[in-house]
């Protein structure tokens, strides 16, 4: 029973982090009905502004304190997502406004290779490293229940306990501030946005800096667990079939597609991978997600599309 405990935490805590990312996808998508492909970059992009610059700023600065470093370097890497969110709406939104949605799309993978190509060149591309002070030594609980204790991650504990923080900020935000709810009109009809007076531009500059604050914590976090490095971007791909099963417009659905799908990955690889060989968990989301795919296209708690003719 501890070992079942220590997977579903496990689970738990990883599908918390693929959440983290899926929310960047579904955020812009709801805002603007961009999917936008480039969030995956988005995630690299700021994680390594953050390992960079958490190494410079000290010695620029002369600072001796971590802690003093690690908040600048966040300020700094968040500003930079700004000044990546304008440039993006400035050099390309602006110029595709009521464009087809195979355009939008087109547009952000042309966005992903350009922001993969001046990470490089900006950061190097070697791997970095993340220190935020997050624990890293494992814990032992409920040793008065179970034999042994369940064993637990300290780090995976205080970066879902971030991940849930930052969702339920980002779901305030959107149904209860007037920018939000404009968000959503924008989403919905981009002239008719305009025609009440909804500034378009600067609608699309708040939602793709809010997914780069997103894509910048969660690079943090993965950054701090695996390292910073291009497979980062694989983490991205991962949120696609989170994003199936909870919706493409669903906050709420973002996060229970990832609990489901971490949950699931680590169950069937731990109980069903040693009868078929193992390497279940690489391929078992887009599994999950193609049946969803199949039979309810709009996952969980997207909106379903009825065409009247």
């Amino acid at each position: 029973m501890a070992f079942f405990i220590e997977t579903l935490f496990g689970g738990l805590m990883a599908g918390m982090l693929y959440s983290l990312v899926a929310l960047g996808f579904v955020l812009i998508f709801k805002a603007s009905g961009v999917f936008n492909f480039a969030q995956g970059a988005m995630v690299l992009f700021a994680a390594l502004a953050m390992a960079r610059f958490s190494e410079w700023i000290p010695g620029w600065l002369g600072l001796e304190g971590k802690v003093i470093g690690n908040v600048i370097a966040f300020i700094v890497a968040a500003f930079l997502m700004f000044v990546l969110a304008w440039l993006i709406e400035r050099l390309v939104l602006r110029h595709l406004v009521n464009q087809e949605g195979v355009t939008l799309l087109m547009a952000t993978l042309g966005i992903t290779y350009f922001i993969d190509g001046a990470g490089q060149t900006i950061f190097g591309s070697d791997i970095y490293k993340i220190d935020v002070g997050m624990p890293k030594d494992p814990v032992f609980l409920f040793e008065n229940i179970f034999e042994g204790g369940v064993l637990l991650n300290l780090e995976d504990v205080y970066a879902a306990g971030v991940a849930a923080l930052l969702v339920a900020v980002l779901s305030l935000f959107f149904q209860k501030t007037p920018t939000g709810r404009a968000l959503r009109a924008v989403a919905d009809d981009h002239q008719a946005a305009q025609s009440i007076g909804i500034p378009l531009g600067r609608m699309w500059v708040i939602v793709w800096f809010v997914a780069g604050i997103t894509a910048l914590v969660a690079g943090i976090i993965w950054g701090s667990k695996i390292g910073v490095q291009f497979t980062l971007t694989t983490v991205a791909l991962k949120a696609l079939p989170v994003i199936i099963l909870g919706g493409l417009t669903s906050v709420p659905g973002a996060i229970i597609g990832g609990l489901i799908i971490g949950v699931g990955e680590k169950m069937s690889e731990v109980y069903i991978g040693p009868m078929v060989g193992g390497g279940i968990e690489i391929w078992f989301a887009y599994m999950l997600a193609l049946v969803f795919l199949l039979f309810r296209p709009q996952g969980l708690f997207g909106e379903k599309i009825i065409d009247r003719v």
